[in-house]
């Protein structure tokens, strides 16, 4: 049996390993910036997309962008993760529409930034309901059908600033360190069935929620000066990461992370 197993072993190609070719794919936040980009990498590599974000005309925009530069079917469903019937409503039509979930990205975020001493509770509340709560939601509703089906991979989007503090970002900052936390637990309780969860923790992309950074170049700076490579990450830079992830190349990890941070939390 071991030799059968070396001779399977020597003669996989390691490049197919990534192929997502008709798997089902959900991105939450997918309709822009960083998510989308992910959506791109997989599509080019053989995933069938859903792509849900708050507005429903967004997502047919960004499916229909999808189908154009891949050639791959796309689907948009617009999605309020901080509510659980809009969840529940959300994974109920991806399952009769495909009648199976093998990958989830959950990418629905939000930063707002304020010291401390002058955070509005409810700007905190939005945080957390969005990057904590709907992720937890999302996950619940994907661990039910990934035991049934016995294989999925759930990956969830964590930050550097997980890791490491930034002033202004307190909310935000301990709600990416809840999803380290969110997805050991889930990575446990899905490994009996064989599915996995992991997370990509991201370091300074130019995306929609840092664009406004760009009107303070002082404050630009200090952002890429954290990284060792002194500069923002193009987005295309993530599509490798999310396919690994969402592939077999990656069938021996969960409960893990993944750092794309340009070396900021190797300092």
């Amino acid at each position: 049996m071991l030799e059968k197993n070396n001779a399977a072993n020597m003669e996989a190609n390691v490049l197919d390993m990534f192929r997502l070719d008709g798997k089902i794919a959900l991105i939450t936040g997918g309709s822009r910036g960083l998510c989308f980009s992910m959506v791109i990498g997989l599509a080019q590599a053989g995933a069938i997309t859903i792509i849900s974000s708050r507005k429903q005309s967004d997502c047919e925009k960004a499916a229909a962008e999808i189908y154009s530069q891949t050639g791959k079917e796309s689907t948009g469903i617009a999605v309020d993760v901080s509510r659980e019937e809009s969840v529940k409503k959300l994974f109920k039509a991806v399952i009769k529409k495909y009648n199976r979930l093998d990958i989830l990205v959950n990418g629905a975020g939000i930063n707002i930034r304020h010291p401390i001493e002058e955070y509005p509770a409810s700007d905190c509340k939005r945080v957390f309901d969005t990057n904590i709560y709907g992720m937890w939601l999302c996950c619940k509703e994907a661990v039910v059908i990934m035991k049934k089906q016995r294989a999925g991979s759930i990956i969830n989007i964590g930050s550097a600033l997980g890791e490491v503090g930034m002033p202004q970002r307190s909310a935000y900052c301990a709600s990416k360190s809840a999803v380290m936390g969110i997805t050991r637990v889930v990575a446990l309780e899905l490994a009996p069935a064989g599915a996995r969860c992991n997370a990509i923790c991201p370091g300074p992309f130019l995306t929609e929620i840092n664009k406004a950074l760009l009107q303070d170049p002082k404050k630009v700076k200090d952002l890429i000066g954290r990284t060792a490579f002194k500069r923002w990450a193009d987005l295309k830079e993530i599509r490798g990461t999310v396919v690994f992830l969402a592939s077999d190349a990656s069938s021996y990890m969960t409960g893990s992370a993944v750092y794309v941070d340009g070396g900021w939390t190797a300092q």
